[in-house]
């Protein structure tokens, strides 16, 4: 075996044409074609040695199969080479090969598997060249074969002047089926030949699927409905760049110095690039699902053509060498719309860091203050409602021990506290009650205020009692459900000392004093929020009051959020310039020309 591909793998001259007319000097796929019309079982052999156990016969035949693809390819006219192909590709080369790639012994084999793959990008590039002209019989099939498959409508006949009778033409015949005009070959004009293969197979394996999509769609107005044809092409573009065909040449010296580390296979190799028409469905499918999912209308295609280009980058692009292409097609499948529009805005972000970093990062900054601002009003306004809070002692069970009766009783709320801040936000207002009323009280009914400006610090503890001493009591349970994690807001401030003994029933004074004004601090105000949120309204809102920065994940988040929705907004109003590299107005002259406002009045306005 290793002889043979010595032989058939002999370089091509520039005067092989001349020599091939000579038997004895031919070579390549020409030296075995009498052979092979002899032994036509020889291919079959060689693709089932692809199985075999031993790695060096694995690699000979692998190496022998990618000398007489390459010497057909480049030798063979346009009619014979795909018959070639197309033969050792029903015997099962493909699945033996993507077999092997995913295998452990892909080190013994790296070599030979890294030309084959370099020869199905050749491939591609050899269908994508070929330009579909519907003059040539094999085109021609091919797209009537899509036509057909459609289940067009019958249309009625009509007599003509010389007697005969003929079908009176459709006048949506190719834009039915999603065509952007009656002559379908100018879409063909960017993939070709291999974008018609690439609609002709799905419409083949996904026969009534397919027309079930048009006869779904015939009632949809034209705006809403899905140009499939076009949305097959695209794929076929998408996948195309993806595999970064045309970089086949550059890359492929890269990929064989790759190898000599022996720790790039997952870079180098693409196993998926083998089951090229699966992908297409795969992606094709999810075209299909997102244009429902959205809603979307025929003006919005290129805008699901984005997003299906990010599910093939995040999905295949980001997939391992050893990851099966049924994977692929479950998560393909499931990617959610709202994952894919996550992912778009992180990548326009990105985009437009590199491109306008230095202006982004000011207005990120103006964004964050004015969230910030947001938030605080919002917090406060909270505070102006005012709010009932559990005046329990929420004390923890120490030593373990069932639940008794005592210990109910113990933690049981002791009436309800209402705590307000006072319109003029100087004061907060408190007072207690034996029950919660439905009304809450009038600032002037609650007896107890705190002047904001003796406050020196808000302390939020938050305590989780222990578990386990709960009995398995249903009845138990409900009770202390919230009881079990408290959260506790302290509220610190500078007293007089006759103020702070005669105040003692709602205020214990703290270990630490301060020589402020001669007055020491103490416990101003305390009170449990029976929730996480209103915790961290009251806690942020108080710090906020007192012009501090909030300390919860709630109310940073909630920030965030306001911050990085008003950021996308301000980019999807922008337009990017790609040939000069700039945002659209950021250098003062590529804005658009704001119009006179002679002769008008002050109702009239223009819309740029």
């Amino acid at each position: 075996m290793a002889i043979l591909v010595s032989i058939v793998s002999r370089p091509y001259h520039a005067d092989r044409s001349s020599q091939i007319n000579n038997n004895n000097n031919a070579g390549g796929f020409q030296a075995l074609k009498p052979a092979l019309a002899v032994y036509p079982q020889f291919l079959e052999m060689l693709v089932t040695r692809l199985s075999s156990a031993d790695h060096a016969l694995c690699a000979n035949a692998l190496q022998l199969i990618n000398s007489l693809m390459r010497d057909a390819i480049t030798n063979d006219n346009e009619t014979e080479w795909p018959k070639f192909i197309k033969r050792i590709q029903d015997l099962g080369v493909i699945k033996a090969v993507y077999v092997l790639m995913q295998s452990s012994a892909l080190q013994d084999l790296a070599h030979p598997l890294l030309e084959f793959q370099a020869l199905t990008k050749i491939l591609l590039r050899r269908w994508r060249d070929v330009p579909v002209d519907l003059v040539k019989p094999e085109h021609r099939r091919t797209i009537k074969a899509v036509h057909l498959s459609s289940n067009p409508e019958k249309q009625p006949e009509f007599e003509v002047r010389n007697g005969e009778s003929k079908s009176k033409h459709n006048p949506l015949k190719w834009r039915r089926l999603g065509f952007t005009s009656e002559n379908p070959e100018p879409d063909f004009a960017d993939m070709g030949f291999l974008g018609m293969m690439d609609l002709s197979d799905y419409v083949r394996k996904y026969q009534d699927e397919f027309q079930n999509i048009l006869l779904e769609q015939s009632v949809l107005p034209e705006q809403q409905r899905c140009p499939l044809a076009r949305a097959s092409l695209t794929l076929t573009a998408i996948l195309f760049e993806h595999f970064e065909v045309d970089k086949m040449d550059l890359e492929d010296s890269k990929s064989y110095l790759a190898l000599e580390s022996r720790t790039n296979f997952d870079k180098v190799f693409k196993p998926l690039l083998l089951h090229w028409s699966r992908l297409h469905v795969a992606g094709l499918h999810a075209f299909f699902r997102l244009w429902k999912a959205t809603g979307a209308e025929v003006d919005d295609f290129p805008k699901i053509v984005e997003l299906v280009r990010i599910l093939v980058e995040s999905v295949v692009g980001g997939a391992d060498r050893t990851k099966g292409i049924e994977d692929i097609e479950k998560e393909m499948a499931a990617f959610e719309y709202s994952k894919l529009r996550e992912l778009q805005m992180e990548l326009l972000e990105l985009t437009y860091e590199d491109v306008w970093g230095q202006h982004l990062r000011g207005v990120k900054e103006e964004l964050q203050s004015e969230a910030l601002q947001f938030v605080k009003e919002q917090r406060i306004r909270c505070l102006l409602a005012g709010a009932w809070f559990p005046n329990g002692t929420y004390t923890d069970q120490e030593g373990g021990g069932p639940v008794t009766e005592d210990t109910l009783v113990q933690n049981t709320t002791h009436g309800y506290r209402f705590i307000r801040l006072s319109e003029n936000r100087k004061y907060l207002h408190w007072g207690d009650f034996d029950e919660k009323e439905e009304q809450s009280p009038s600032t002037a009914s609650l007896r107890d205020k705190i002047d904001l400006s003796i406050v020196s610090s808000v302390v939020s503890n938050v305590t989780a009692n222990d578990r386990s001493s709960i009995g398995s009591d249903s009845t138990l349970k409900e009770l202390l459900h919230d009881r079990f994690t408290t959260n506790k807001i302290t509220i610190h401030g500078f007293l007089p000392k006759s103020r702070g003994s005669r105040e003692g029933h709602s205020r214990t004074s703290s270990k630490t004093s301060s020589p402020r004004h001669g007055t020491k601090e103490a416990v101003l105000l305390t009170f449990h929020p029976n929730g996480h949120s209103l915790a961290s309204e009251w806690l942020d809102g108080l710090l906020m009051l007192l012009d501090q920065q909030p300390i919860t994940a709630e109310t940073n988040s909630l920030i965030h959020m306001i911050s990085d929705y008003g950021l996308k907004v301000r980019l999807l109003n922008v337009r990017f310039n790609d040939e000069e590299g700039i945002v659209e107005g950021m250098d003062g002259m590529d804005g658009p020309e704001i119009p006179s406002r002679e002769g008008l009045d002050d109702d009239y306005y223009y819309e740029i």
